[in-house]
């Protein structure tokens, strides 16, 4: 099977030759290792049509021989990668017109481009490999799967060591010595564990707070496998749910279940986050819902595409995106379930698969 690398590296020299570009400059790292396999700290990667130069330093030497697809030049430099960058540019024509990533380029090398860079054209490009990547070839969905199995795994061998009187801390280590335990190759952002009315904070911080009977814990976390991240977030009351409680956690679970079920490629974000924000205004909680309905995932925890009121976007064939409808009801609590979904034509398929049924912890 040919390596997936080259097909990529090939669709975005189609993309450079149709907007009229000689060569792209990627130093965003997800990117590189999209692009090449790489999965080191330090890399540029430079592609032309012709051919392609794989920069990074002695340390990943070794690393490059066993993970770099597709580069025709590979270069391990001693001193800056930016010099090795300009040495091997040096024999193209001064009149070549190169891209850059202006999303991810510091300003302290988009001076290097005006400097040492002078000789050639450099024009900001935008999303010319996320537009790629937000396209899922099946290893890929594959390894967001087995991240997934990963995390729910892991969640309930937490869950089952939940007491009152730990704190959020407390929950946030043992969640997080599961996921290691369970295969997780790290964390693809801090896990969020949160109690009582800080549930009601959407990105709260595990802090120590001591859980009590009653309360709501959210716990927010991700798992990270060959590179790719699952994303996933479930709301459990320890002890006896009241209420209020139960009727919350209902209509974010209907709308979660409404937009995993419903959500299609060639809606737009728009559309899909109204798929769980309509069922939520109409159940009195629009205004405690305050973010998007999810995210696109991959290689990054926070991917395209979007989906949210703002995004007028097609959500592509072949997305893996987050559903995660919340309630926040400041000084009380809050509950978001959050599940990881494939989209294809014949509809959403499930990559996170644990209870949404309310669990109340003995």
């Amino acid at each position: 099977m040919a390596e997936p690398q080259l097909a990529r590296q090939a669709a975005l020299v189609e993309h450079l030759i149709g907007s009229n570009l000689d060569g792209l400059l990627v130093c965003s790292l997800p990117n590189v290792r999209y692009l090449t396999g790489f999965s080191g700290s330090n890399a540029l990667f430079f592609l032309t049509p012709t051919e392609s130069w794989f920069f990074t330093d002695f340390r990943y030497a070794a690393q490059v021989a066993d993970e770099v697809v597709g580069a025709s030049h590979v270069v391990i430099e001693t001193a800056s990668l930016w010099k090795g960058l300009w040495a091997q540019l040096s024999t193209r024509p001064g009149t070549a017109a190169f891209g850059f990533e202006s999303a991810h380029l510091l300003h302290r090398d988009f001076q290097r481009l005006l400097e040492d860079g002078a000789r050639w054209t450099w024009r900001p490009t935008c999303d010319f490999v996320e537009g790629l990547r937000a396209r899922k070839e099946p290893r890929e969905v594959e390894s967001i799967r087995l991240a997934g199995v990963i995390a729910t795994s892991a969640l309930e061998r937490t869950l089952a060591e939940v007491r009152v009187g730990m704190s959020e801390n407390e929950v946030a280590g043992v969640l997080e010595r599961s996921l290691r335990d369970a295969g997780s190759d790290g964390f693809p952002f801090g896990t969020i564990a949160a109690s009582g009315p800080r549930s009601a904070l959407p990105h709260a911080r595990a802090g120590s707070r001591p859980i009590a009977r009653g309360d709501f814990l959210l716990l927010d976390f991700g798992a990270v496998f060959q590179g790719y991240c699952a994303d996933v977030t479930r709301t459990v009351v320890v002890g006896k749910a009241s209420g209020q409680q139960r009727d919350v956690y209902a209509a974010v679970q209907e709308a979660n279940e409404r937009a995993r079920t419903q959500v299609r490629p060639g809606m737009t974000g728009r559309e899909a986050d109204a798929l769980a924000r309509e069922l939520l205004e109409a159940r009195g909680f629009g205004e405690a819902f305050g973010h998007g309905l999810g995210h696109g995932l991959g290689l990054e925890v926070h991917e395209a595409p979007r989906l949210s009121r703002i995004a007028d976007g097609k959500l592509p064939d072949g997305a893996v995106v987050t559903i995660e409808p919340g309630v926040y009801l400041p000084g009380w609590g809050g509950v978001r379930i959050e599940d990881d979904v494939h989209l294809r034509a014949s509809g959403a398929e499930l990559l996170t698969d644990f209870p949404r049924d309310l669990i109340e912890l003995a």
